[in-house]
């Protein structure tokens, strides 16, 4: 059991025996409430440090970019949006198709003009698959009129965690250096990739 679970509990016994105690008038209301607003308090500050709530501590709005329209059947992972030379918005949604059967990770990379790699994701690290769509939340930090290689490869379970380790500990450290061509794990396969401007200034935004 995590410890943020235990602290939950502890917060919701204390704000139980709270409104028990008040009903009840087994104890003061002031010594109650003081008790019930340490339970909520307790209760809220575990769930926002765990994965049990997940929640941003800035806005952030989403933006999608135009989009391919593709009716053969798909033989390879591809990029569906953005298109190849679009202006992109500072946060967009990375969206693409997937083949039958493919059970590979799919990340997206983005390389700037520092030609550094920068694997993107959300809480769930990889890109979310589902009936051969896949889609991934992708923010830029770049100056108004950057390129940007949006790249996208497929992994292997191996290759699937070193990518997430090392943006973990890019948060724990709040310092994002990007990896070098040399640093990408051997089981990431490139399988598409497209050109991006930004649209606007991004630097500094996230």
């Amino acid at each position: 059991m995590s410890i943020e679970l235990i602290i939950i509990l502890i917060g919701a016994v204390l704000v139980g025996i709270s409104l028990t105690g008040i009903i009840k008038k087994v104890m003061s209301t002031k010594f109650g409430i003081t008790i019930g607003v340490l339970g909520v308090v307790m209760v809220f500050y575990a769930a926002y440090s765990s994965d049990m709530v997940m929640y941003n501590t800035q806005f952030e709005q989403v933006a999608t970019g135009n989009k391919l329209m593709i009716s053969e059947p798909v033989q390879k992972v591809k990029i569906i949006s953005p298109v190849a030379q679009d202006s992109v918005k500072c946060r967009i949604l990375s969206m693409g198709l997937y083949p039958e059967g493919h059970t590979k990770d799919i990340w997206v990379v983005l390389r700037p003009q520092d030609d550094r790699y920068y694997p993107q994701s959300d809480h769930t690290n990889t890109s979310f698959k589902r009936d051969g769509e896949w889609q991934v939340v992708t923010r830029f930090g770049g100056d108004l009129g950057e390129s940007y290689d949006l790249i996208v490869y497929e992994t292997t379970p191996e290759a699937s965690e070193y990518f997430s380790s090392t943006i973990e500990t890019w948060k724990e450290n709040e310092d994002y250096p990007g990896l070098k061509l040399a640093e990408l794990p051997e089981g990431a396969t490139e399988v598409d990739r497209i050109v991006v401007y930004l649209s606007k200034n991004c630097r500094g935004v996230f």
